[in-house]
C-alpha cells in the first residue's frame, strides 16, 4: 500500500522505460519444422532486422554447420548494420573441460562479433541428469565460461536454459547460476522458458524476483517459447517483472509451436504500454518486414495474425463497416497505418452498399447509382453459384472495375485446348528387367490475338494449370515485361457439391505475386480445367493492370 492508503502495482513499479529488441529468427527461428534458410537468406533476413531496428540480431552458432560459418564470414563483409548489434549464439564449456580448450568458446571468439549469448542449465534435474554432474560443477561452467569470454573483450549475454522450471523447484540452485553468470561480468541474464510451458502470472512473480534479487546491478532479459499459447502475454508480463529485454522471432518462428513473437510483442509494448522498443518512427515497417520475412522462409503471414496479418484490419459486417465510414477508430484498436498495415473492407454477398462504396474508394474507383447496383447484384449472383470473393481479391477488383465499364485489352483469347496424353517412354532408368516408364504429360494450345497479331502457341506442363499457363506466357513472350515478375505461388481447390461426384462444382483459387503485393483470384464450374482457367486468366490481367497503375503513378 503506498502512503495515502492507495494499492500500489508492482509491475507498473517495475516496468521500463525502454527494452531492448533481441531477434532469435536465424537461429531459433530456423528451427522451425518446414524451414530450411540459406546463407542468403540470412543475410537478407539480416538486412530486414536492422531496417526494422532491432538492437540484436542472433545470427547463429558458429561452428554447428558449415552454413553458419560462411554467415558469420560473409555478415562482416557485406552488411552494414546501421542499427543492431550482431550476435554470436554458443554454449558454456563441456563438464570439466578447459575453457582455454573448449571447442564451442574457440568458435564464439572467432565469429568476431561484439556480443556473444551463451547458453547453460539453470535446472538442478537437468543438470544431474542430462549433464551427469554436479551442481556445483554446473554452476563453475557457467562461471568460467563467462569469465573466459569477459577477458577476451566481449560483452556476454547468458542464458538461462530451462530457468523457470529450474527456478519453480529449486530457486536456490538456479539464483546461484545466475549470481554465478553476473559475478564473473555477464551484462543480462537471460531468463528463458525453454519448454514454453509457464503463465504470465507465473512469469511476472519469478521476473519480479530476479529484478529485485539483482537491485538492477544487471539487466534482465526474458526469452519464452508458445508452447502453452501464452508467449506473448509471457513477454507482457516479464517487461512487467523488470525485463530490459525480450527475445523472440518475427512471425513467431520457431520450434515446437513456436517462439515468442516480436510483430506482436513490439507494438504491444509500444503502442499499449507506452515501452519503447524499436525507433518509433520505424514501427511503419513492421508489416513490410514481417510479409518479407514470411518470402524469405517461404511461409505466408498467418491472415489472422494480429497487427500485421491481411485480416488484422479487415471488416466485413454491414454494420462495423458502416460505422468505420464514419468513425474509422470505432472498430479498430490502433492506427493500422502506425504499424504498416491498412483498413481493408471485405466484399461478400453479405455486403452492403455502404461496404462497396468504402471498397471502391479504397482502390480509387467512382461508382455510381446504378454501377453500384450492378456490382451487388452481380456479386449475389455469383457467390450464389460458388464464388467467395473475400478470400479473391484480385478478382473482386476486376469485377468492381468492368462494372465501370473498364475492359481487359491487353489480348483476347480465340480458343484453348487442353490435353492430357500417354505413350512418351523414360529411358534414362530402364533396365531389361524393368522396361522404360510410360510418362503421362499434358499439353495445352492457345490462339491468342494481341494488337491484331494472331498467335498460336502449344506448352507442356506437369498438369493442366502448368500447361496452360506455359502456353499463354508463349504467347504473350515479350509483349509484356510485368509478366516476368509474376509467380503463381498457390494453387487450391474445394468441391462444393460433393454430393454430385465427379459431376461436383469445383472452386479454385491461385495466389500470386509480382513481387510487389501478392492478390488471389478464382474460377468456378464443374470443370476443373475451365475453373482453373478463369483463375489463371484473372491472376494475369490482375498483374498487368497493376503495372499499369504503378506507370501511371511514376
Amino acid at each position: 500500500m503506498s502512503t495515502d492508503g492507495t494499492a500500489v502495482d508492482p509491475g507498473a513499479r517495475r516496468t521500463p522505460t525502454a527494452v531492448e529488441i533481441y531477434d532469435t529468427t536465424l537461429r531459433d527461428g530456423a528451427q522451425l519444422e518446414g524451414i530450411s534458410l540459406t546463407a542468403d537468406d540470412k543475410l537478407r533476413i539480416a538486412e530486414q532486422l536492422d531496417w526494422l531496428g532491432v538492437h540484436y540480431i542472433e545470427a547463429g552458432w558458429p561452428g554447428a554447420n558449415p552454413k553458419d560459418d560462411e554467415v558469420f564470414a560473409r555478415m562482416h563483409g557485406e552488411l552494414h548494420l546501421t542499427t543492431a548489434v550482431l550476435v554470436a549464439f554458443g554454449s558454456t564449456r563441456r563438464v570439466k573441460g578447459k575453457v582455454d580448450s573448449d571447442e564451442t568458446l574457440r568458435k564464439l571468439l572467432a565469429a568476431q562479433t561484439g556480443v556473444v549469448c551463451i547458453v547453460g542449465k539453470c535446472w538442478d534435474y537437468h543438470v544431474t541428469e542430462a549433464l551427469d554432474t554436479t551442481l556445483d560443477e554446473g554452476v563453475a561452467m557457467v562461471a568460467d565460461s563467462v569469465e573466459f569470454l569477459r577477458s577476451a573483450g566481449r560483452e556476454v549475454f547468458f542464458d538461462a536454459e530451462h530457468f523457470f522450471d529450474g527456478y519453480k523447484r529449486n530457486p536456490e540452485f538456479s539464483l546461484r547460476v545466475l549470481e554465478a553468470a553476473a559475478t564473473k561480468g555477464a551484462t543480462r541474464l537471460v531468463l528463458c522458458d525453454t519448454n514454453g510451458g509457464s503463465l504470465p502470472h507465473e512469469v511476472e512473480r519469478i521476473v519480479g524476483e530476479v529484478h529485485d534479487y539483482f537491485g538492477g546491478d544487471v539487466g534482465v532479459a526474458v526469452h519464452l517459447h508458445d508452447d502453452a499459447g501464452t508467449g506473448v502475454a509471457n513477454a507482457l508480463a516479464g517487461v512487467r517483472g523488470g525485463a530490459i529485454q525480450v527475445q523472440g522471432t518475427i512471425n513467431g518462428y520457431g520450434e515446437r509451436t513456436g517462439n515468442c513473437n516480436l510483430t506482436t510483442i513490439i507494438p504491444n509494448l509500444t503502442l499499449k504500454m507506452g515501452v519503447e522498443t524499436i525507433p518509433r518512427e520505424r514501427l511503419e515497417r513492421l508489416t513490410p518486414v514481417a510479409h518479407m520475412v514470411a518470402e524469405l522462409v517461404n511461409m505466408p503471414v498467418n491472415p489472422q495474425a494480429a497487427y500485421v496479418g491481411g485480416s488484422a484490419f479487415a471488416h466485413k459486417a454491414g454494420l462495423h463497416v458502416s460505422a468505420i465510414a464514419r468513425r474509422p477508430d470505432a472498430y479498430e484498436h490502433v492506427v493500422p497505418d502506425s504499424v504498416g498495415n491498412g483498413t481493408r473492407f471485405v466484399v461478400s454477398e453479405l455486403a452492403g452498399k455502404s461496404t462497396l462504396v468504402l471498397k471502391a474508394k479504397e482502390l480509387g474507383l467512382q461508382l455510381d447509382g446504378p454501377q453500384l447496383t450492378e456490382v451487388v447484384d452481380t456479386l449475389k449472383r455469383l457467390e450464389h453459384a460458388g464464388y467467395h470473393f473475400e478470400v479473391a481479391d484480385g478478382s473482386l477488383e476486376l469485377l468492381m472495375r468492368k462494372a465501370t465499364g473498364w475492359q481487359p485489352d491487353w489480348f483476347t483469347i480465340e480458343t484453348w485446348k487442353v490435353e492430357t496424353l500417354e505413350g512418351r517412354a523414360r529411358w534414362e532408368n530402364a533396365t531389361p528387367e524393368a522396361p522404360a516408364a510410360v510418362e503421362v504429360y499434358t499439353e495445352a494450345t492457345l490462339k491468342v490475338h494481341i494488337g491484331g497479331v494472331r498467335r498460336i502457341t502449344t506448352a507442356e506442363g506437369n498438369g493442366p494449370v502448368n500447361a496452360l499457363d506455359a502456353a499463354l506466357r508463349a504467347a504473350l513472350d515479350g509483349a509484356f515485361p510485368a509478366l516476368e515478375q509474376l509467380h503463381l505461388t498457390d494453387y487450391k481447390v474445394r468441391i462444393l457439391d460433393s454430393d454430385r461426384g465427379t459431376g461436383a462444382i469445383t472452386r479454385v483459387l491461385i495466389d500470386s505475386t509480382d513481387g510487389h503485393r501478392t492478390w488471389t483470384t478464382i474460377g468456378v464450374n464443374e470443370n476443373i480445367i475451365e475453373a482453373s482457367w478463369q483463375a489463371l486468366l484473372d491472376s494475369i490481367h490482375y498483374a498487368l493492370l497493376q503495372a499499369e497503375l504503378r506507370q501511371r503513378a511514376g
